[in-house]
């Protein structure tokens, strides 16, 4: 038996490489035992029903939003705008990666 991947922490921006929802781009919001974490991206995917992914369906990225997760610690209620404005963010600066390079 192959070895897991480390467990992206909450906060973290994955994308989500299979199943219905790939080439997704979401948060961490929860994580669950060894092989499990929930992941939200707050338009479709909310904080209230996060999707249940297993961690070799996603990639981690170098983005990680400390509002989130101070949000999510807290219990805050304001927790998909925070989510919204954390994945505009990942996709904004990969747009500006693929503009850079053409």
């Amino acid at each position: 038996m192959s070895k897991l991947p480390t467990l992206p922490e909450v906060g973290r921006v994955v994308e989500v490489t299979r199943g219905r929802d790939r080439k997704m781009v979401a948060v961490v919001v929860r994580q669950e035992a060894d092989r499990f974490v929930y992941v939200a991206d707050g338009f479709k995917r909310t904080a209230l029903r996060p999707k249940k992914k297993n961690v070799l369906h996603v990639r981690s990225t170098s983005h990680f939003s400390r509002a989130v997760l101070n949000e999510v610690s807290r219990g805050g209620s304001s927790i998909d705008v925070l989510l919204r404005d954390a994945v505009n963010a990942y996709n904004a600066g990969r747009r500006q990666t693929v503009n850079d390079d053409a």
